[in-house]
Formats: C-alpha cells, sequence, structure tokens
C-alpha cells in the first residue's frame, strides 16, 4: 500500500516547511498504529477495519483528526463487527497536529530525554523516535494492551522505545528533561515534578479544561510556567479500565423535574462544551459539571449536572431569554452565568496566559492580573 504521499501530504499540512517535526510526521505509516477504530453510528459506536476498504483507510489515517481506538473497556482491535459500545471513548490516536503543537511547546532539544505520558496506539512515540531516537523516548500508558500492542506495532516500524505499563499519575520510572502528557489530569502529578531534570520542562492539558500549560522547573522543586494560548483537549487520565458511570438518574431528573427555584435567565441558551473559554472558566470555578445540549425544532435546551446532586435546566427559542429550573445544593445555571458577567464585565476571561506555579506537592495555582485559583 502506498501510504508515503499520504503521509507527505499530512506533514505539509501539519507543520511548517522549517520544522523538525516535519520529517518524523512524513516518515510515520500512521495507518499500520491504527488498523482498526471506532466511528459513531445511529445505535451507538461501530467498528471501522482498515484492511477491509484500504483506500478509505489512508484517507482515514492521513487525516488530522483524532481516531478512537477504544471505547469504554472494548478496544476497536478486539471488537466484532456487530458490536455498538455506548460509553465513552478510553484512548485514542491523537489528532497529529496536536501531537506536533505539543512538541512544540515542549521545546525539545536534539540531547534532551522524553517522557510520553499516553501511548496510545503509539503514533507520537514513533514521532518522538524519529526526532530523537528509541533510547531518549519512554512512553507510559496504565492499559497493558495498549501497550503492548504500541510496542509490537512500532516495532514492526523498527522503532523501539520504551513503553511501559503504569499509571503515570503515580510514581514516575526514571528521570526525564521533558514530560509531555497527552491525556489530562487535575492537579498536575507531584511525581511528575520529581520526575522532570533540573531546568526540564513539562506539558500537559488541565482535566475538564482546554487549558494548555507548560511549566519549567525551579531550583525549589516547583515548576512555573504560563497557560498557553493554544487550546488543547484531552482524555482525562483514568485509573481503571474505563471512566466511572455517568450521572444517568441524574440527568433524567434535570430533564423533567420543576426544581427549587424556577427563573428567568439574562443570557441566551449556550451550547457550554462547544464554548472552549467558557467551559473551562466554569471547570476551574465550579469543577466537575457534566453537561448535554440539544436543539429540536428551534428549541435550545442546556442541562447540567453534578455527583453533589446539583442540576439546571435552562430552554428557550433561538436567543430569547430562557426559562431556568435548578434544583439540589448549588445553583449551577447561576456559576456560569456569573462566568457570563465577568466575560462582559472585562472584555475577556483571565485564563489564557495566566501564570503557573505548581509547586513540589503538585497543587497547581493560576494567576493573572488580580485574579487567581488553585486548581
Amino acid at each position: 500500500m502506498d501510504w508515503q504521499p499520504h503521509a507527505t501530504v499530512l506533514a505539509e499540512r501539519v507543520t511548517h516547511r522549517t520544522s523538525r517535526w516535519r520529517a518524523p510526521v512524513a516518515r510515520t505509516p500512521r495507518h499500520v498504529l491504527v488498523p482498526r477504530w471506532w466511528e459513531r453510528a445511529a445505535d451507538g459506536w461501530a467498528v471501522r477495519d482498515g484492511a477491509a476498504d484500504p483506500e478509505r483507510w489512508l484517507g482515514v489515517a492521513y487525516s488530522d483528526k483524532t481516531l478512537v481506538t477504544r471505547v469504554g473497556a472494548l478496544h476497536a482491535d478486539c471488537a466484532a463487527d456487530d458490536d455498538r459500545p455506548a460509553g465513552r471513548p478510553t484512548s485514542s490516536s491523537t489528532l497529529p497536529g496536536l501531537d506536533v503543537l505539543m512538541f512544540q511547546h515542549a521545546r525539545i532539544g536534539d540531547d534532551n530525554t522524553l517522557g510520553h505520558v499516553g501511548t496510545g496506539p503509539g503514533y507520537a512515540d514513533a514521532l518522538a523516535c524519529h526526532r530523537l531516537g528509541d533510547k531518549q523516548v519512554t512512553s507510559m500508558d496504565i492499559d497493558p494492551y495498549l501497550v503492548d500492542a504500541a510496542r509490537e506495532r512500532l516495532g514492526e516500524l523498527g522503532l523501539h522505545p520504551t513503553i511501559l505499563a503504569v499509571d503515570a499519575t503515580g510514581e514516575v520510572p526514571g528521570t526525564f528533561d521533558r514530560i509531555v502528557s497527552t491525556v489530562a489530569v487535575r492537579p498536575i502529578p507531584a511525581s511528575w515534578l520529581s520526575a522532570l531534570e533540573p531546568g526540564g520542562r513539562l506539558v500537559t492539558t488541565i482535566t475538564g479544561t482546554s487549558l494548555l500549560v507548560t511549566a519549567d522547573k525551579n531550583e525549589d522543586g516547583s515548576a512555573s510556567g504560563r497557560v498557553e494560548w493554544d487550546r488543547a483537549g484531552f482524555m482525562s487520565a483514568r485509573r481503571g479500565p474505563d471512566y466511572p458511570p455517568r450521572l444517568a438518574s441524574l440527568l433524567a431528573v434535570a430533564r423533567e423535574h420543576e426544581g427549587e427555584a424556577v427563573t428567568t435567565g439574562r443570557y441566551p441558551v449556550v451550547h457550554v462544551t462547544e464554548a472552549w473559554d467558557l467551559a473551562s472558566m466554569l471547570d476551574v470555578t465550579t469543577p466537575g459539571i457534566e453537561h448535554e445540549f440539544e436543539e429540536v425544532e428551534g428549541r435550545r435546551t442546556a442541562l447540567m449536572i453534578h455527583p453533589d446532586g446539583s442540576w439546571a435546566r435552562a430552554s428557550a427559542f433561538g436567543t430569547a431569554t430562557p426559562t431556568v429550573h435548578q434544583g439540589g445544593p448549588r445553583r449551577l445555571w447561576d456559576a456560569l452565568d456569573e462566568v457570563r458577567d465577568l466575560w462582559l464585565a472585562t472584555g475577556e476571561l483571565p485564563l489564557r496566559g495566566a501564570r503557573v506555579l505548581v509547586k513540589p506537592s503538585g497543587a497547581t495555582y493560576l494567576a493573572r492580573g488580580k485574579w487567581s485559583v488553585r486548581l
């Protein structure tokens, strides 16, 4: 199969012609690392087999798109054609442009050692091996199957990084000049700071947000940096085969109940998860909210639920002011409106460009101007 022209076009799409990451992208046969993947279907997730349609396989593999490879506890490699899992994605091959972006933010030098958290199918590790060499790359994932599959497929490509099945939010084996995480965490694990060499740099994203954080290790063992202006979103780090189940019963309450408070909202209904800065600020101030949104014949409805039992429902046609129903110990829609108030009052939200301080304990602080928060 003639994959090389496709990889070359992808490299031209996701890198600048002077980038040191252009050659690694052009040299990496992504389709070998992702032979099967999941796509959304009307009745759940449907598995796609590359070998069954090679032309489509090449088109998908060399697109700058994320390919979901695991849903719930079921990897696409192990799925039957009629499997229709309904859970959440638990592993994927990140869109290549985002892998490159994360590595660029790491400012990786030729002699640097790299600790990569979130092996997945191994595509990012293939890029790193082409850029640095096998001996300078260590990759970690909590899933033994993913680790074994990535090690075998990378080996077929002549690439042999160290790949370990470990929970990298716990102890991290070894020390590194750079740590790049393609799973989201909150807070930043203290073990990452311990594993960073003096002057080392870490790059990660914060769970529940689109915040991309870079931080350099200080002499006192802390790390300081910033929230970059770029946005990035990754699956959150998990500590088992799947994420905890969603709050289905509370979601049903939010759909149907009147609630203890019924008011008229001040702003139109918004699809929160599609408004990245708004969603990030809300999750920083009120972490843990799950969102649902639907639009039917012009009526927009947003649902918010929280593990503490709080819920909210806002509904209106178009951009009209919504009727808002809320219940539980907190008023979630009011928390959202407070974020929108701040946005209107200041002209922007203070997250992007905020200073970051990560203490040796992993406690993570953001600050910009008079605003500050501990994650």
